[in-house]
């Protein structure tokens, strides 16, 4: 086994566990994708092992009856949309002026669940109308298809603070959404000759088996430590964001 293996199956298990909690995980292998490769490429193959994390975490929170599927069926249809106009401008344009206005966004949000527990802990009332939660999600999911890096914190954001989730319950939502735009958003990337398949499975194991695990635990010992998890994702993607 090369050094090279070893390092993306480590730092994809990294990320794995971190996205299935909170998100901004995909700060840790962008960089190493772009070493690899150049930063297009690792843009779209990143969505390869993003994909199949997502479904083991479907799993994981589905045998812990959190994934609120009652509720996620009206947020994907502008998810989707939102991530297939991300998908396309992002094989033209470069993603940096987008990445440092999220920097920002992605402070404001560690500093809210630092701030406001109750709220991330549980479930509440939906502070967004249909109109508000169509324009967030969409634009959310714009975010997700061009750039996808902290797209996980966004999501569960909106998710807990605009649609009234619980951490818990918002997690296994956001696992959903991110599966189900991820397969809209990789025939975008295959087309453009921006996934390098053979690192993307690679990957695919390190994520899927540390996405697994973070959600086991995450729906044994509740989301309690998961908002810490997401502060401190917030703030490394927020740096990240800030100076690449």
């Amino acid at each position: 086994m090369t050094l090279e293996l070893v390092v993306l199956l480590v730092a994809g298990f990294a990320t794995g566990f971190i996205n299935a909690v909170a998100g901004g995980g995909s700060a840790l292998t962008i960089p190493l994708l772009t070493l690899m490769s150049d930063a297009n490429i690792a843009n779209g193959t990143n969505r390869v092992p993003v994909l199949f994390a997502n479904l083991a975490g479907i799993a994981a929170y589905q045998k812990g009856d959190s994934v609120p599927w009652n509720r996620i069926t009206v947020l994907i249809p502008p998810v989707l949309a939102g991530a297939g106009l991300g998908a396309w401008v992002a094989t033209q344009l470069p993603a940096d002026g987008m990445q440092r206005v999220f920097a920002v966004v992605l402070l404001l949000v560690a500093v809210s669940a630092v701030v406001n527990t109750k709220q991330w802990l549980e479930d509440a009332p939906s502070r967004l109308g249909p109109v508000g939660r169509t324009v967030a999600f969409f634009f959310i999911g714009f975010y997700g298809g061009f750039v996808q890096v902290g797209v996980g914190i966004l999501l569960l954001t909106a998710l807990v603070l605009g649609s009234g989730f619980s951490m818990l319950r918002g997690n296994g939502a956001k696992v959903v959404i991110i599966a189900a735009y991820s397969v809209v958003t990789l025939p975008f990337y295959f087309w453009a000759g921006h996934v390098d398949l053979w690192l993307g499975v690679i990957l695919a194991f390190g994520f899927s088996s540390g996405a697994y695990l973070a959600a086991r635990l995450a729906v044994r010992k509740g989301s309690a430590w998961a908002r810490w998890v997401l502060v401190v994702a917030s703030v490394v993607a927020a740096i990240r964001m800030m100076f690449t």
